[in-house]
C-alpha cells in the first residue's frame, strides 16, 4: 500500500512538472525563451553568467545537473560550455559537481519511485538492452557504463536506482567514470574560447581515434555483461 501511495504521489508531482514545462513550451513563455537561449547561444550565456557574478558557477552547476535529470538536453553542449566559460580545470570541476548532483538525484528518484515508473520513463529498447542493471550491483559494471561513449548514461542513473547498489558507491563510481569525457569536453571548450582551433581539431581527432572503437563495440560489451549476469543468476538458483 505504501509503495502504491508513494508511486501515485511521485507520478502526480512529475506529471505536474511535465505539464508546467509543456505549458511553457506551447505558450512560448519568456521563461522558456530565456532557458532555450541559455542552451543554444554561448555568447548570451557567457554574458548572462558574467552579469550574475558569484552566482554564475551555481547557475552553471544547476544547468549541468538538469541535463542529467532531463536527459534529452545534450550533455556534450553543457560540458563544452563549462570549459568555454570557466576554463579547462575550473570548468571540469563545476561540470563534475553538476553531473554528480544530477546523477544522484536521478538515482534517488529511481529508487524512490520504483520500477513501475522507471519502465515508463525509459524506452522499451533501452529497458531491453540495459534492464539487467536493476539486478546488478557491480561497481566495475557501473564504472564501464559511465566511461564508455555512446551509452545512455543519464537514463542509466534511474536504472541503477532500482539495483541493490549502495547510494554512496554509485555516487563515487559514476563520478569517476564520467571524468575522462567531461575533461575532454571542458578542454575543447577552453581551447575554443582561447582561439586555439588547431588544438581543438587535434584533440578531437585523438578523442575520435580512441573512442570510435569503444563506440563501435559498445553493444557487444553490454551484451557480454548481460549474458554474464544471466549466467550468474542461473547458477545461483
Amino acid at each position: 500500500m505504501k509503495t502504491k501511495v508513494r508511486w501515485v504521489i511521485g507520478g502526480a508531482i512529475i506529471a505536474a512538472v511535465i505539464a508546467f514545462c509543456g505549458w511553457l513550451v506551447l505558450t512560448n513563455a519568456p521563461a522558456y525563451q530565456f532557458l532555450l537561449r541559455l542552451y543554444v547561444d554561448k555568447r548570451f550565456l557567457k554574458h548572462t553568467l558574467q552579469e550574475w557574478g558569484v552566482l554564475a558557477p551555481v547557475i552553471f552547476i544547476g544547468l549541468q545537473a538538469l541535463q542529467v535529470i532531463i536527459s534529452p538536453i545534450p550533455g556534450e553542449l553543457t560540458g563544452i560550455l563549462g570549459g568555454y566559460l570557466f576554463g579547462q580545470w575550473v570548468g571540469l570541476l563545476y561540470s563534475t559537481i553538476g553531473l554528480t548532483l544530477g546523477s544522484v538525484v536521478a538515482f534517488a528518484a529511481g529508487r524512490w519511485l520504483g520500477a513501475r515508473y522507471v519502465r515508463k520513463l525509459v524506452s522499451a529498447d533501452i529497458w531491453h538492452k540495459m534492464g539487467f542493471i536493476v539486478e546488478a550491483e557491480g561497481a566495475i559494471l557501473c564504472f564501464i557504463i559511465f566511461l564508455m561513449p555512446g551509452l545512455p548514461k543519464d537514463v542509466t542513473c534511474y536504472l541503477f536506482g532500482l539495483s541493490p547498489m549502495p547510494f554512496w558507491v554509485f555516487a563515487v563510481v559514476s563520478t569517476l567514470g564520467r571524468i575522462p569525457s567531461t575533461w575532454v569536453l571542458s578542454a575543447q571548450g577552453a581551447r575554443t574560447a582561447s582561439g586555439d582551433y588547431l588544438q581543438v581539431v587535434l584533440l578531437t581527432a585523438v578523442v575520435v581515434a580512441v573512442t570510435l572503437p569503444l563506440y563501435y563495440y559498445r553493444k557487444r560489451l553490454v551484451e557480454w555483461f548481460r549474458g554474464k549476469h544471466v549466467h550468474s543468476a542461473d547458477r545461483s538458483r
